[in-house]
């Protein structure tokens, strides 16, 4: 299986990486292979958007705007034509960005299965990140002990939405 980890990049102060590198670990322990948007910087930009696009934001709109749609692009093309399921951390930062958002929405279009952690109270969440959510956690120790539990029961589809 290939995991897509999905949460914030742009406003998390570590920029996303240590939930990540914590659950990749695992992941992998675990037999399944992990792609990690936030690892992948260069995706498909040049060089010069690599380094320049962040300022863009600012000083050129029209040019951010074509770099962050090559990303959107290609981190969509991710979830809808390679991975098989999603984790995705839910916190203020994600709920500050829209990436996540998109990714979830076209994880729930596709079928595919999104695995929600989150710390925080269902009522701080929109609808609709809780209607793209096949199963939704409150810690990553309990995303842990139900990924671990027989491949039978991993990953078969959920037609509602369950809690852990």
């Amino acid at each position: 299986m290939l995991f897509y980890l999905c949460g914030a990049i742009e406003y998390s102060p570590d920029h996303g990486k240590a939930w990540r590198s914590n659950i990749t670990s695992f992941l992998n322990q675990l037999g399944h292979d992990v792609y990690d948007p936030a690892l992948d910087e260069q995706k498909d930009l040049t060089d010069e958007e690599m380094r320049n696009f962040r300022s863009w934001k600012t000083t050129d709109l029209p040019r951010f705007q074509r770099t962050v749609r090559k990303i959107i692009q290609y981190d969509l093309d991710w979830v809808e034509e390679k991975c098989d399921a999603i984790v995705a951390l839910w916190d203020d930062y994600a709920a500050m960005g829209a990436g996540s958002q998109g990714e979830l929405t076209v994880a729930y279009r596709r079928g595919i299965p999104v695995y929600l952690v989150t710390a925080m109270p269902r009522e701080r969440i929109s609808g609709w990140i809780l209607g793209c959510a096949h199963k939704i956690f409150g810690s990553f120790d309990e995303l842990r002990t139900y990924l671990a539990q027989p491949r039978s029961r991993r990953f078969e589809p959920v037609a509602e939405l369950e809690t852990a």
